[in-house]
């Protein structure tokens, strides 16, 4: 099981200078804190962001690996967006973004 600081790391490396959103990302992962993306910066600031995603740790990881459908996430209720527009906005980037991280 990957650490909150682990995948940190592992996204910092897959925004390099540009995150390519065009808007500012929150992942709410409940006890295990927050990553939150804007543009090259990634911290673990809780900040708040354009759309925030709120998951388990586990569930994020599974979904940087290919192996849980985010789609499939929402409908089941391990993923809760804080916008459903501006997440529709960002699925291209978001794809793109975690196929680095795999």
């Amino acid at each position: 099981m990957a650490t909150i600081q682990e995948l940190t790391d592992k996204i910092k490396t897959a925004v390099g200078d540009d995150s390519g959103l065009g808007k500012s990302l929150k992942f709410d992962l409940k006890d295990a804190g927050v990553i939150h993306i804007d543009g090259g910066s990634v911290t673990n600031e809780d900040k708040p962001a354009d759309l925030t995603m709120t998951l388990a740790l586990d569930d994020l990881v599974a979904m940087g690996e290919g192996k849980l459908d985010p789609t499939m996430a929402v409908m089941t209720g391990k993923l809760k967006l804080s916008d459903m527009g501006v997440a529709m906005g960002l699925q291209p980037a978001m794809g793109a973004l975690f196929a680095k991280l795999r």
